[in-house]
């Protein structure tokens, strides 16, 4: 597997403080003859995205190692908002299951004073699915080759240097703070809504700077229509294995990965959490969903429920600092 898991593995470590806990909070057990129905994968988010291929390749083989369909169901709006909360409504019968991801988890609840739902209160964690490395992409006209020389550039020219994000709050915008706040920068944020305009843009020029995705940025890149300055995670990505990592450039605090991980509803019973857990292990350590996952641009990486709770509770505290201190706020 790619070495991104490495880069998790620091706040998976601390989960083992929260062993105790969540035994002394163990739900009512469910019937053993669990799953006897098809089971709903909620994937918050349009058709074609990475999480989603993510949630189709993941689905198919746990249908086959729980012998019940896993049915994707894309349920997109509000940023992520419409799917995620259909689920923490749902009934806890392990039926209903959300493929969540990093914005969801860790971020959304420090840009907004009112969700309509707790996703540590309302949502049970099940296990880490999946991440993946960004990448810091130029556009071609953008009179530098390196990290090192976008820095200089930019330095030399605050404020003059534009970075396109998939929206106000996502992912690729909070990301892309971290970095600017990293490296020192003055940068001006372009809000799109969608990675799609956001890349068309860069590929055009029309900004200068984008953090994203490396499955959603590879085929840009492998054309030669916009050039990758660096990658975001601990190693190199296999993809992109000329391409060196913030840490090899210099900027070490800019390390980030995007993630996703499947939560079912509050109070879902602690047996049908474990077998879920149990099938996703089998499912992500199978060479052929690993390959297809590699080929897709994401790194299984599966955790026990309290490593899942750990780790979303560490990133939190992550993207909360970068909220506050890149003042980012949303519409």
């Amino acid at each position: 597997m790619h070495t991104t898991r490495r880069i998790l593995a620091l706040s998976l470590a601390s989960a083992t403080l929260l062993a105790g806990r969540a035994s002394a909070q163990r739900r009512p057990a469910q019937p053993e003859d669990w799953p006897k129905q098809t089971i709903r994968l909620v994937v918050p988010f349009a058709a074609g995205g990475s999480t989603d291929v993510a949630a189709r390749i993941l689905a198919e083989r746990l249908g086959q190692t729980l012998g019940q369909s896993v049915v994707v169901e894309n349920r997109s709006g509000s940023a992520g908002f419409i799917g995620a909360e259909s689920v923490a409504k749902a009934s806890p019968d392990g039926y209903t299951l959300l493929m969540a991801t990093t914005g969801l988890l860790s971020i959304a609840p420090h840009l907004y004073a009112q969700m309509p739902f707790d996703p540590m209160r309302d949502l049970a964690p099940v296990s880490l699915a999946f991440a993946t490395d960004l990448v810091i992409a130029a556009t071609n006209g953008l009179p530098v080759t390196t990290l090192q020389e976008l820095l200089r550039y930019a330095k030399e020219r605050p404020g003059a240097v534009s970075y396109a994000s998939s929206g106000a709050g996502t992912t690729t915008h909070v990301a892309t703070e971290l970095f600017r706040l990293a490296a020192g920068l003055d940068l001006l944020h372009v809000p799109y809504r969608g990675s799609g305009p956001a890349m068309n843009d860069l590929v055009a020029g029309n900004v200068q700077l984008m953090v994203d995705q490396v499955a959603s940025s590879i085929g840009q890149i492998k054309d030669g229509r916009i050039r990758a300055l660096a990658v975001t995670g601990a190693r190199r990505h296999p993809l992109l294995p000329d391409v060196p990592t913030v840490a090899e450039a210099g900027l070490a605090g800019a390390q980030a990965t995007s993630w996703g991980g499947i939560m079912a509803p509050a109070h879902t019973p602690d047996a049908v959490i474990g077998k879920l857990n149990g099938a996703i292990r089998d499912a992500l350590a199978q060479p052929a969903v690993q390959q297809r996952m590699a080929g897709a641009g994401a790194d299984p990486a599966a955790s026990s429920p309290a490593e899942f709770t750990s780790f979303i509770r560490a990133e939190s505290e992550k993207w909360g600092k970068v909220v506050r201190e890149g003042h980012i706020t949303v519409g």
